[in-house]
C-alpha cells in the first residue's frame, strides 16, 4: 500500500502523523510519504524520523483583505499545482491529513483526483480548513464525538477514533519515570507543563503554588516552564526568597525531553488543553487542572477541556480567571481529597483511547482497499 500523510506547523500535527504512520506499518507494511512545508517543523522532524518527505507551498487564509492574505492566497493556488505533481508522481492509495495549512491543497487535490482521503480532526471545534475539506474527503477520524455536529453535512463521515498517542506514553512505567526524573516514590507528583514554549500565565501563577508547597512532605512538583520562560519563573521565586534546590520537593526545568516518563510519574497534572496533550493524559488516566490557551482558534482548547470536565476527569480554570492563590487552593483541595482524585483518575482513564492510532490506520487501510477492489 502507498500512503501520503500530510500535516505540519506544530508538533501537535506532526507527532500524531508519525504515530499513525508507524501504526499503518505495524498492520500492513507500506510505502509512506510525508508532505509538509519547507518552513514548518516537519521539514526537520520527519526526515530525522526516517520517512521520505516532500513539500508544497501553503499558508493560512484569514477572513479579511490584507497583503499577507493575498500572498497566502497565491501560495494556496501554487500549493494545488505542487500537490498535484506530488500525488501524480507517488500515486498513493490513500491520503491522510493530520492538520495544518498544508493539508488544504494536498487533501483537496487528492479528492479531486479520486484518491481516498481522511481528515484526522483532533479538536472538538474543527478549523476552517477541515470544515471545507469535510465536503470532499471520504472519512473524518475525530478525536471527540462532540466534533461530529460541527462538520455540518459531513457529520455522517465522522468515525470517533480518539487522538493518536505515542507508544512510549503507554509503555512507560511509574517506577521508570520516577527514577529517570530523580523523583521520590513515596510522594504525590504534580506535573506542570504549558506546552513546548511554556505559558506565562501558568508559570506566573505557579510562583504562588511553589511558595505554598515548598518543603511540604508527601508532595513533589515537576514544572516544565518552556525554554523562554525558565529564567522568569526562577527569578520570581528568587525574589520571594525561595531556593529551589533547598526545597527538596520542587524540580523546575525549561523543557521535558522525556514527557512519557513524566506522565508515567504524575498523579495530577496542570496543563493547557491541546488535543494531543489531553489524549496523553487520558490514555494514562491522569486527573488534571486545565487552563485552556485563550487565543486558540475559535477557543477550541476550552471546548476540549470542557469535555473532560463534564466527564469528571478535570477541573477547568479559564486563563482570564487564573491567579496564583486560586491555582494553589485548587491543588490543595484535590491533594487533600484522595477519593476525589481517584474518581477523576478513573474518569480520565475511561475517556482514554490508547488504540486510536491503530483505529485510524485500519480506517485508512479499509478505505484504500475499497478503492483497489
Amino acid at each position: 500500500m502507498r500512503v501520503i500523510i500530510s500535516g505540519g506547523g506544530t508538533g501537535g500535527h506532526i507527532y500524531p502523523a508519525l504515530t499513525i504512520a508507524r501504526a499503518i506499518n505495524d498492520i500492513e507494511p507500506s510505502e509512506i510519504l510525508f508532505v509538509g512545508t519547507k518552513q514548518g517543523l516537519e521539514a526537520d522532524i520527519v526526515p530525522r524520523e526516517g520517512f521520505p518527505f516532500a513539500t508544497v507551498d501553503a499558508g493560512g487564509i484569514e477572513r479579511r483583505l490584507t497583503l499577507g492574505n493575498l500572498r497566502n492566497l497565491f501560495k494556496a493556488f501554487a500549493g494545488l499545482f505542487e500537490a498535484f505533481a506530488v500525488l501524480r508522481r507517488f500515486k498513493p492509495d490513500v491520503v491522510i491529513g493530520t492538520g495544518g495549512y498544508v493539508c488544504g491543497p494536498v487533501l483537496l487535490t487528492a479528492s479531486l483526483l479520486g484518491i481516498p482521503a481522511i481528515i484526522q480532526e483532533q479538536n472538538v471545534i474543527p478549523g476552517v480548513t477541515n470544515r471545507i475539506l469535510a465536503r470532499f474527503v471520504g472519512k473524518i477520524a475525530a478525536g471527540y464525538g462532540e466534533a461530529a455536529h460541527n462538520f455540518g453535512a459531513g457529520k455522517d463521515k465522522v468515525v470517533v477514533t480518539g487522538n493518536p498517542v505515542r507508544p512510549d506514553v503507554l509503555t512507560a512505567t511509574r517506577e521508570d519515570g520516577l527514577a529517570a526524573l530523580g523523583l521520590a516514590p513515596d510522594r504525590l507528583t504534580i506535573l506542570v507543563a504549558g506546552g513546548s514554549r511554556g505559558a506565562r500565565s501558568i508559570n506566573t501563577a505557579m510562583a504562588d503554588v511553589h511558595a505554598r508547597f515548598a518543603g511540604r512532605p508527601g508532595v513533589q512538583i515537576l514544572h516544565a516552564t518552556g525554554s523562554g520562560e525558565y529564567n522568569n519563573i526562577v527569578g520570581l521565586l528568587a525574589q520571594r526568597g525561595i531556593d529551589i534546590a533547598k526545597t527538596g520537593n520542587i524540580s523546575i526545568v525549561p523543557y521535558l525531553y522525556n514527557m512519557p516518563q513524566a506522565l508515567a510519574a504524575a498523579d495530577l497534572a496542570v496543563f493547557r488543553a491541546g488535543a494531543i496533550g489531553l489524549a496523553e493524559l487520558t490514555a494514562r488516566g491522569i486527573p488534571a487542572v486545565l487552563i485552556p490557551y485563550p487565543y486558540a482558534a475559535e477557543n477550541h482548547q476550552e471546548f476540549n477541556a470542557r469535555v473532560l470536565e463534564a466527564q469528571g476527569a478535570a477541573l477547568v480554570i479559564r486563563d482570564a480567571d487564573l491567579t496564583g492563590p486560586r491555582l494553589a487552593d485548587t491543588l490543595e483541595t484535590l491533594l487533600g481529597d484522595a477519593d476525589k482524585l481517584a474518581a477523576m483518575a478513573r474518569a480520565s482513564k475511561q475517556l482514554g483511547r490508547p488504540a486510536a492510532a491503530a483505529e485510524i490506520a485500519r480506517l485508512a487501510i479499509d478505505l484504500a482497499s475499497s478503492r483497489r477492489t
